[in-house]
């Protein structure tokens, strides 16, 4: 078979913690799940006219003839996964996966691909923590309409064989509904500060070098709130060109309180943060509550 010269968006998924799951579950469970796993991202390829390179255990290799098509597929792997049950363990918590995507030229031969599109793609792979979907800036500016939009700068960092850096992005998939804008005299105040996140001992700042923080149950977020009322993914604090934006994607809603000021609920939806205050998983807390998030902007 000749070769082709192609331009395609390169995938690759992997499930999360898959060496644990066999633990947890035992070999033939835990066979079962992956395959069912490589099944689900099977089917969002083939739904987005992608390409089934290859599978290795719980990874898939595809292509797809856009960036739109790629991410769109990413998104649908992200949101079935989270359907697959254990019909005699309701307790089980589905897994996530790592998705990264590149956008540019291939060599197609006998069924396979390669160039640095594959590799740059591989290495977004191996960057992005759980549920998230990271991209490059040659994907980005292939995205159209919302999922461009849904694109965030996150970092930069050297790929082996290519010279510089080259810009992260991550495709935000747990969408909000509704963009809050702040004006130009607040965003000019807060243009060069941070915000502190404490929690449980851990303390996080978001800025321009980390721009996005998640909250939730799970162990793959950043700050984990160990309390029954959050949602494995439950929330995100952001940083927007000197705004700090806390985005709630949870089912129970998030709550709060901005010191001296009565406390809100924030459900699929977002507010700005200001001064400082608590933040309460699906429920409102109190300064002494364990499982408040308490955050401060610091200039």
């Amino acid at each position: 078979m000749p070769q082709e010269n192609l331009t395609l968006a390169i995938l690759f998924a992997d499930i999360a913690k898959s060496t644990r799951i066999y633990e947890i579950l035992g070999d033939k469970k835990a066979q079962d799940l992956i395959s069912r796993c490589i099944s689900v991202f099977t089917k969002a390829t083939l739904k987005n006219q992608g390409t089934i390179i290859k599978t290795i255990g719980d990874e898939i290799m595809c292509t797809f003839p856009g960036a739109n098509e790629a991410v769109n597929a990413a998104i649908e792997m992200n949101e079935a996964i989270e359907g697959i049950t254990i019909d005699d363990d309701p307790d089980f918590v589905p897994p996530n996966i790592y998705v990264g995507i590149h956008y540019g030229p291939v060599i197609r031969e006998a069924g396979d691909v390669f160039g640095d599109a594959v590799n740059v793609a591989a290495r977004m792979r191996a960057l992005a923590k759980q549920r998230q979907i990271f991209t490059s800036e040659e994907t980005v500016a292939a995205l159209s309409g919302e999922l461009k939009d849904a694109a965030r700068l996150v970092d930069s960092t050297t790929i082996k064989g290519k010279s510089g850096k080259i810009d992260i992005y991550e495709v935000v998939w747990e969408k909000q509904d509704v963009t809050v804008m702040m004006d130009d005299s607040f965003e000019l105040m807060l243009l060069r500060s941070r915000i502190e996140l404490r929690h449980a001992g851990v303390i996080i700042d978001v800025d321009e070098t980390r721009p996005v923080v998640s909250l939730g149950r799970q162990l793959h977020n950043d700050i984990v709130v160990n309390d029954g009322r959050a949602s494995r993914s439950h929330a995100r604090v952001e940083y927007r060109r000197g705004k700090f934006v806390l985005v709630d994607l949870s089912a129970n809603g998030t709550y709060v309180i901005i010191e001296g000021k009565q406390s809100i609920r924030v459900n699929r939806d977002e507010t700005p943060l200001v001064g400082k205050g608590l933040i309460g998983l699906g429920k409102e807390v109190k300064p002494d509550s364990p499982e408040a998030v308490h955050f401060a902007i610091k200039l």
